[in-house]
């Protein structure tokens, strides 16, 4: 990606800036992800919170339950109530931005699709896809690089923690 990416919510009262490309890109098919969105899946896009730039309004956040019982927090447009991104455990440095709201949704394709044991019958998946019944080791399927970028941030945010 050489250059940065906006979007936004239904009512245009949000629009960010993604300003990195994603590290790994999700296809998740899980019955969580199919009622909150009310379709067959979700494209998640994880990157670093801090390559997501609010330009104007103001997300609310709504936690949702889990069954691990970590939080699930998603920011939506208090206005449309469109889902723009979430923090999964509420690690505030990691984001699960909803591909499908950037102006250019077909930017970046699924590296995997998870959860397909919940999947709907009549969506095929294509051909060569890696497809995983749950979720996958993601130190066996993620580049190195993408690898690296996570393992970085994940060193910030608890640098940050210290007192």
């Amino acid at each position: 990606m050489s250059e940065a990416i906006e979007g936004g919510c239904f009512c245009g009262r949000i629009h960010y800036r993604l300003k990195r490309r994603p590290m790994f890109v999700h296809c998740c098919h899980c019955r969580d992800c199919q009622r909150q969105v009310g379709s067959a899946f979700v494209i998640n896009g994880i990157v670093e919170a801090e390559n997501l730039e609010i330009l104007t309004g103001e997300p609310m956040m709504v936690t949702l339950s889990t069954d691990s019982g970590r939080p699930h927090d998603v920011y939506r447009c208090a206005v449309c109530q469109s889902a723009l991104w979430s923090d999964y455990g509420r690690r505030k440095w990691l984001s699960f931005l909803r591909l499908t709201t950037l102006d250019r949704p077909s930017a970046f394709a699924p590296d995997v699709h998870i959860y397909t044991r919940s999947k709907l019958d009549w969506v095929p998946l294509p051909a060569g896809a890696r497809v995983f019944d749950a979720y996958y080791d993601v130190q066996a399927e993620w580049p190195r690089e993408s690898l690296e970028r996570l393992n970085a941030a994940r060193a910030k945010a608890k640098g940050q923690a210290k007192p």
